[in-house]
């Protein structure tokens, strides 16, 4: 008598981080319902549960271990991944002993990995290493190592196995992994690798992918999306892409994350800001706009060099959109610094700007630079900075009433006399964290991922508020 199937085996993934951990978790799940498991939203009851991990600064990495310890609550058996379990290995495992620590090497078998976690069959958490030295220091060497499949594992590049988690029109596609940079504060490029650009011909089958999924607004990640390109013989390699992606049938938008400053050159920029169906969004990497502070960050530009290139945008795309991220507190940042922060902040009338407090990270050049301020400094000009940004984004929102958007449609809010009101976000707004634009008198039968036109009629905070236009749907692939 045949025995009856056993049953499946089911797994939970939860991701922490950035767009670029969320593809990542997309090619691990596609890999485990390849190898025969099934995936479930909620841990409990799960068999497993798959924690993507983010290791980038400290308080990051507590949510990472606040996230692994709320699953072993599910009484599944947890595993860690994801840049934090790279980053520390074996030290991660042996301070949490509830999960088991996979590395990078072991996502192309990841459901091997959880077979033998399920069958309690013990695994050796790996050794962390430098993995800026398992490829080439050419860059025009990597290609070839990666060709070849010389190359370590570059979690997301598998497109192929990717499965998607999410339900939403707007989805991440990978250009690139690692980073060549050497900025002081940063320890990425040690565990994630030197800079790997993936070729054109895959990224365009990847968007046609997601495409035929439903996606269409595509958020193109990597580390450093202004060096795509240099690995494959091409500076100008991002230029030639975009529009051919936004040609793809479904695409209705795309838009290019992670932009460093110092390598955008005018063509990109000329670009970003001219091909229909790219979102005129620059997500720019500054940290700070001190210049002699952003030496010491191994950075460069500063205030008049970034004023420039925003102003440069804003004469090719008036509505252009701006986000950067800037960092308080790094070693011997002085009372002098900070108000050359404050003017660059002022002038730049930027739309999205995250603050952070600098921190100690292992293995980066700025932990063992003098001149380290206490946290209570550090905590305060967070706050002082903090509090200038909220006041300066929701100006610049404002600034946009009377403003033509096209925005996004991505939940109906319409009540039940069928007056359309959606949620969505517009091109000046990245899907996950710039804010969102409301828009009413939305056609009857648009559906989510559509583009509407609109024109902003109120603000609350750095939402908008926008009403519809005549007419309105506009088509993808235009």
């Amino acid at each position: 008598m045949t025995p009856p199937p056993s049953p499946a085996r089911t797994v939970a993934v939860v991701t922490l981080g950035c767009a670029r951990n969320e593809v990542d978790s997309e090619e691990l799940a596609g890999r485990l319902a390849a190898d025969g498991y099934t995936l479930v939203e909620d841990a409990e009851g799960a068999d497993a549960v798959l924690v993507n991990t983010c290791g980038f600064i400290e308080s990051a990495k507590k949510d990472s271990v606040d996230a692994i310890l709320a699953a072993t609550d599910s009484g599944a058996e947890v595993i860690a991944v994801g840049c934090m379990a790279e980053r520390y290995g074996s030290e991660l495992a042996g301070a949490l002993p509830e999960a088991t620590v996979l590395g990078f090497d072991d996502y192309s078998a990841i459901g091997d990995r959880l077979d033998d976690v399920l069958a309690g069959r013990p695994l050796v958490p790996h050794t962390p290493r430098d993995r800026r030295t398992l490829l080439p220091i050419s860059p025009v060497e990597r290609t070839a190592a990666v060709v070849a499949d010389d190359a370590p594992a570059i979690p997301g590049h598998g497109w192929l196995q990717r499965k998607r988690l999410a339900s939403g029109p707007s989805a991440a596609l990978k250009l690139a992994s690692g980073c060549d940079r050497r900025c002081a504060f940063c320890a990425i490029p040690t565990f994630r690798g030197a800079f790997v650009s993936r070729t054109p011909a895959e990224v365009l089958e990847e968007a046609r992918w997601l495409a035929g999924q439903g996606v269409t607004e595509l958020v193109l990640v990597s580390e450093n999306n202004t060096s795509y390109g240099k690995d494959l013989g091409d500076l100008r390699a991002l230029e030639k892409l975009l529009p051919q992606i936004a040609s793809i049938e479904g695409i209705a938008r795309i838009r290019v994350a992670y932009l460093q400053p110092a390598e955008l050159r005018p063509g990109l920029v000329e670009v970003i800001a001219g091909t229909a169906g790219v979102a005129p969004y620059f997500d720019l990497s500054f940290q700070h706009s001190s210049p002699s502070l952003l030496r010491r960050m191994r950075r460069f530009g500063g205030t008049e060099d970034f004023l420039r290139l925003i102003e440069r945008a804003r004469e090719l795309a008036p509505t252009a959109g701006f986000r950067t991220n800037v960092i308080l507190g790094f070693p011997g940042e002085t009372e002098d610094d900070v108000a050359e922060l404050e003017r660059f902040l002022v002038e730049g009338r930027l739309d999205a700007v995250g603050v952070f407090g600098y921190s100690d990270e292992e293995g980066t050049e700025a932990m063992g630079l003098p001149g380290k301020l206490d946290q209570h400094e550090i905590d305060d000009r967070v706050r002082r900075i903090t509090d200038l940004v909220e006041e300066l984004t929701a100006q610049r929102a404002e600034d946009r009433v009377g403003e033509a958007v096209e925005v996004l449609l991505t939940e109906d809010l319409s009540a039940s006399d069928g007056v359309g009101t959606w949620a969505g976000h517009a091109a000046h707004q990245d899907p996950d964290a710039d804010g969102t634009t409301t828009v009413t008198g939305v056609p009857a039968g648009a559906v989510a991922g559509q583009l509407v036109r609109a024109v902003v009629v109120a603000t609350e905070g750095v939402d908008l508020v926008a009403d519809a236009v005549v007419p309105a749907l506009v088509e993808a692939g235009r």
